[in-house]
């Protein structure tokens, strides 16, 4: 049997203010703009085929286990095509 690995998650609040359990898929920092990114996924839904996949620009405030992570959306095209670039390179190589 495989070993199950231990996920990150992280608790989004919505615009409601209810909070939300998501996996993190990964972060990636962008070299040209110096912004980092997260992806991450509904922990209800991580391990469906389909599932859908949620994107933030992040600035980490504070540091080790006293940091807080602020988020924002991706607003910019540019942005945006970057970061599916990402992810579909994260999911050709879950595929291998």
């Amino acid at each position: 049997m495989a070993e199950e690995e231990e996920k990150e998650r992280i608790v989004i609040p919505d615009e409601d203010g209810n909070e939300h359990l998501f996996d993190i898929l990964f972060t990636f920092d962008a070299d040209e703009s110096e912004q980092s990114y997260i992806v991450v996924v509904p922990s209800s839904e991580a391990d469906n085929d389909e599932v859908e996949v949620f994107a933030f620009r992040y600035e980490e405030e504070g540091e080790g286990d006293e940091s807080d992570i602020n988020l924002f959306p991706i607003e910019s095209d540019e942005e945006w095509e970057m970061v599916e670039e990402m992810v579909n390179t994260y999911s050709a190589n879950e595929m291998e």
